[in-house]
């Protein structure tokens, strides 16, 4: 495939691109007692790209020979011309260094076939119906992307990535008279299906999330207000990617996010570095190619509360004058390439998390993403809590439920004054969805801040 996609470009006017992809998609899902969906899936073809006159043409297709490449190099070489007397500013595209030679991600032998997961997925969802009399509803779902790349560009990459990113999901619904509680669990990882399972024990995640939500059945409704809490590493993670990380996207930096000319400034607690890296083994958003033939690589976005970078692709790395740094992905080969992070997370401190919590008066421990949260280009935010549990005279006691936190995500990275040792990647079972989807993962320690709480009384 790189020899003919290297035949493919060669005599292209001005910078040219092109990305084969093809993607084998999985989906098992039980629900309620029942097999609901089993599909497989398969998605291929290349995304050619081509800069002429400082302009930009994109074409797509699945017919992937010789003939059928030129034709997409000239119609997008057509488009770049089209389009390049439109544009305000002329696209360049600062150095990299290209991406050679094969990149594998996982062991490709220790994938089981269709059968072994359809029966594990069906084993995990009659495990949530039998765990309590008081489960009303069941749902475990196992997804797939199973990916296999050839970049080559005019300007010397010439990569070959395998990638597999498997997840599981599990839902349980339990009620109790008129009271209706759910709790989701899940897992994903960069790797194989047994790499999936070392990292989550499927009875384990199941377990958690029907003992969850029976025990959101005896909880109470906590009191609104401002309040010094402990996040938890998936709620940092949280707070790191929707609410930091996209503000430092240099095309929403350019579009007037809140960081615009922050370079150099205190933007959080000296406490607190934060960085996007593709290289975490096993992490969701392993990366270590992206898909403009750039090498991955660690990026300090913040540093002891100093904001140091954005995160770019070779074009708006050209604009800042600095160095690209591997986060232009795209989702299927039908997508242009599109700055994203990662794995963004907070890297870990020196402080105890006994210690954090015996030094908050009144307070909770506030874990996981629960349902609903927003965040926007000047870093305001509002998240759902999956669990909180209140913290008085630096004690954890009973469970709190409905509860939200907002705030402005600078002022409350400010606000930190400890930093857990402890540390964990926990966002790798969902998606990114700038414009379109996109495998990440984000994490931290444990943070003790202050932020605003929404509650409310049963």
């Amino acid at each position: 495939m790189l020899e003919l996609l290297k035949t493919a470009i060669r005599g292209c006017e001005g910078y040219a691109e092109i990305r084969f992809h093809n993607r084998i998609q999985c989906v098992i899902e039980a629900r309620n007692g029942a097999l609901t969906r089993v599909e497989h899936r398969t998605l291929s073809g290349a995304g050619v790209r081509v800069l002429v006159d400082g302009g930009w043409g994109f074409v797509s297709t699945n017919d992937v020979t010789e003939a059928g490449l030129r034709k997409a190099l000239l119609e997008a070489e057509e488009a770049a011309r089209a389009g390049a007397p439109l544009r305000k500013e002329k696209v360049k595209l600062a150095p990299a260094a290209p991406a050679q030679g094969e990149f594998v991600y996982y062991d490709k032998a220790e994938e089981p076939d269709i059968a072994e997961k359809i029966r594990t997925i069906l084993a995990a969802e009659e495990r949530i119906r039998e765990r309590s009399p008081l489960v009303t509803g069941s749902i475990a779902m196992y997804t797939q992307y199973e990916d296999e790349k050839f970049i080559v560009n005019s300007h010397g990459a010439n990569a070959h990535i395998l990638d597999n990113k498997p997840s599981i999901h599990v839902i349980a619904t339990v009620a109790r008279d008129d009271q209706l509680e759910m709790a989701l669990k899940s897992a994903g990882v960069t790797g194989s299906w047994v790499d999936l399972l070392r990292r989550a024990d499927l009875d384990v995640l199941v377990d958690s999330a029907v003992d969850l939500a029976l025990q959101k059945l005896d909880a109470t409704y906590a009191k609104g207000g401002q309040y010094t809490v402990i996040l938890d590493p998936e709620l940092v993670g949280i707070l790191a990617h929707e609410a930091i990380g996209h503000t430092v996207e240099a095309d929403f930096v350019l579009s007037g996010s809140i960081v615009r000319d922050k370079i150099g400034e205190q933007v959080a607690s000296n406490l607190v570095t934060m960085v996007d890296d593709g290289h975490v083994n096993g992490a969701v958003g392993m990366v270590l190619v992206d898909d403009e033939g750039v090498p991955g690589q660690r990026t300090t976005i913040i540093e002891q509360g100093i904001l140091r970078a954005y995160l770019h692709s070779r074009e708006s790395a050209a604009i800042f004058d600095t160095e690209p740094c591997g986060n232009a992905r795209a989702f299927t080969y039908q997508d242009e390439p599109l700055i994203r992070m990662t794995n963004t997370f907070v890297l870990p401190g020196e402080d105890n998390l006994d210690q954090m919590i015996q030094g908050v008066d009144d307070g909770f421990v506030l874990k996981g993403l629960g349902q609903g949260g927003q965040a926007d280009a000047t870093a305001e935010f509002m998240f759902g809590v999956r669990e909180a549990y209140r913290i008085t005279s630096g004690k954890v006691g009973e469970m709190v439920k409905g509860i939200t936190i907002s705030g402005q995500a600078f002022d409350v990275l400010k606000s930190v004054d400890a930093v857990s040792s402890d540390f964990a990647m926990e966002m790798g079972a969902g998606h990114c969805g700038k414009f379109q989807l996109a495998k990440v993962d984000s994490g931290g320690p444990y943070l003790r801040c202050t932020v605003s709480i929404g509650g409310h009384h049963d």
